[in-house]
């Protein structure tokens, strides 16, 4: 049966990382858990998950607040497990998401997505996401 949950205990978190790893390759098994943790004390990142007799799709994301456009939901992870992709768990989350997001009073949600990520950008346009930015970055370690 199909649940959503938000994974509050380290067991839940870890139990993430295999999908997430598909995404985020360069974080090692043993650095995931105090880094989720580490990032939810400092930022109130949240990890999120779909299982369907197992995790099959993951999310983390975190509400902020700007002073141009008030109270958000931000996605900063959000992958489905590779062999389970395209069958409606990526999408059951987003629909999640935005619905979490209203429950918390969230007036708009946000996300970056690669350049090159074309397949994710199809995705966030079918969920009626607009392209509203470019996003720059520096890197300082080389």
């Amino acid at each position: 049966m199909k649940m959503i949950a938000v994974a509050e205990t380290d067991d839940e978190i870890q139990n993430c990382y295999a999908v997430m790893a598909e995404l985020r390759p360069h974080i090692k098994a043993g650095e995931f858990l105090p880094k989720v943790k580490r990032q939810a004390e400092n930022s109130g990142y949240e990890l999120a998950y779909l299982t369907d007799g197992e995790v099959k799709a993951v999310v983390g994301f975190r509400i902020s607040e700007w002073l141009s456009g008030g109270k958000y939901l931000e996605i900063e992870d959000l992958v489905a497990k590779s062999g389970e992709r395209s069958k409606g768990y990526g999408g059951e989350l987003f629909d999640w998401l935005v619905e979490y997001a209203g429950e918390n009073n969230c007036d708009h949600i946000r996300l970056v997505s690669h350049v090159k990520r074309f397949s994710a950008h199809r995705f966030y346009l079918q969920k009626r996401m607009d392209i509203q930015a470019h996003y720059f970055s520096m890197n300082l370690k080389g």
